[in-house]
């Protein structure tokens, strides 16, 4: 109870005075479609060339090389897309497939095979590697298309509410280098870009604090520690895989176009694609280290957007149920930015992001059967909540979850298992009304 009544008390946003929100100054009061793009208020006229410059290359295409502009070669060989923004459409979240034969437009596919990779993560598939790659370069074979199609279950709430549910179903039809034989598939589709560099400038010992916090309904979280020696502790991607902002972006660059940098110095081909191999490459590396600077700014100095409808009454309802659920436990209202020797003006900030940057347990529901580093196929890292409200106006869609298979928040909720079981049973246990009003409160974020 001392935890609920805790989150309860820190789930107005820092700033809130009354249910009265004032824009501070990592927010910007901006809920129309462009809500994700806006840069920090306060930089200075040097500090805003650098964000567009950051936000240039995020939303430009790279190309085959050899080619004239050279700052923008390098593409694959093997790739998904060929512009950041291409998965990340407005800075938001991307979006799986909705019919059978549609291509995967802002979704990709996580490979790996049983065992421990030489990094202590997941072990690539060794003619596939870590990702599956629907595109390549000419002269090199694409891996091949993926076909998912949905399957839909039934659920009824505890007031006789019937609710679709949906899972995917995932399928090969065109492979390029032969059966992939014993595989681990996880589905993931892009994740909103907002807030990155104030979630980057929490400090492990805040991350390690929440994880040894004693926690009601059987709720534990925990950090996922990358590497050894010393190990670095995740906060980014659907498992917290990646230790930082600057990590996210090197193994986005290289995962998702095919671009190295001098943290991924390596183009993505295994030993037996060997036209992958021999491509001409772009540079050594393609991206380099003024590149990816500008990038890390750019995201790092994106703006959130400031909470909606905070004083109607119903959000104030729902703000309140949701404490009550013990959503607070993983969603946590407020932290606070430590030290930020990169970007000075992201430290010591009281934000609310809605997460605890850990992994939990979700229950075999949500399972994609694939462990990377210490979280096991069954744990996710908790996501951050703020700007989830303006999803639809982003995004033109909702989807929810690291698959975009909920189609709307109440499905999300729906699927949350193991430590989340109980918020969730909470949750169905509400009359309709109220559960509209939790629901509510998380379109006001």
């Amino acid at each position: 109870m001392r935890l609920v009544l805790a989150g309860l008390v820190g789930c107005l946003s820092p700033g809130v005075a009354g249910g009265e929100a004032r824009v501070l100054s990592w927010q910007v009061a901006d809920a129309g479609r462009e809500a994700f793009s806006r840069p920090l208020a306060d930089l200075t006229e040097a500090e805003r060339e650098r964000f567009f410059r950051g936000r240039s290359l995020f939303n430009q295409s790279w190309v085959v090389a050899p080619a004239k502009d050279d700052r923008l070669d390098g593409l694959g060989p093997l790739y998904n897309r060929l512009a950041c923004v291409s998965c990340h459409a407005r800075n938001g979240r991307g979006l799986p497939p909705e019919g059978q034969g549609e291509r995967m437009q802002s979704m990709l596919l996580r490979l790996s095979v049983a065992g421990v990779g030489s990094h202590g993560g997941a072990r690539a598939h060794p003619v596939y590697g870590e990702q599956f790659n629907e595109e390549a370069i000419p002269g090199v074979t694409p891996e091949g298309r993926a076909e998912l199609r949905w399957i839909e279950v039934r659920r009824r709430l505890p007031d006789g509410s019937l609710v679709s549910l949906r899972r995917p179903r995932l399928s090969f039809p065109e492979l390029g280098y032969g059966a992939m034989g014993p595989v681990r598939i996880s589905p993931r589709v892009g994740q909103q870009v907002v807030g990155m560099g104030l979630l980057d400038a929490v400090s492990d010992a805040t991350l390690e604090a929440l994880a040894a916090e004693a926690k009601p309904d059987g709720v534990k979280g925990r950090v996922n520690r990358i590497g050894s020696e010393p190990p670095e502790l995740g906060r980014f991607g659907h498992k917290a895989n990646m230790s930082s902002l600057r990590a996210q972006i090197a193994g986005a660059f290289l995962g998702d176009l095919g671009i190295t940098s001098t943290l991924h110095p390596q183009e993505n081909c295994t030993p037996a694609q060997a036209a992958c191999r021999r491509a001409p490459r772009g540079g050594e590396p393609e991206l380099d280290d003024a590149q990816l600077d500008d990038v890390e700014f750019y995201l790092a100095h994106l703006a959130v957007p400031a909470r909606r409808d905070m004083r109607a009454p119903q959000v104030r309802q729902g703000e309140s149920l949701f404490a009550a659920a013990g959503c607070v436990t993983c969603h946590r209202p407020a932290l606070r930015t430590g030290d930020s020797s990169r970007f000075p003006r992201l430290a010591g900030l009281d934000i609310a992001p809605y997460t605890d940057l850990l992994i939990h347990d979700m229950g075999p529901g949500l399972s994609d059967g694939r462990p990377d580093f210490q979280a096991s196929g069954r744990e996710w890292r908790t996501p951050p909540l703020w700007g989830i409200g303006l999803t639809r106006r982003i995004t033109e869609r909702e989807r929810y979850l690291h698959d975009g298979r909920a189609r709307n928040l109440t499905e999300a909720i729906l699927w949350h298992g193991g430590e989340a079981a109980a918020a969730r049973r909470r949750f169905e246990a509400l009359a309709r009304p109220r559960r509209e009003a939790l629901v509510a409160f998380l379109e006001s974020l």
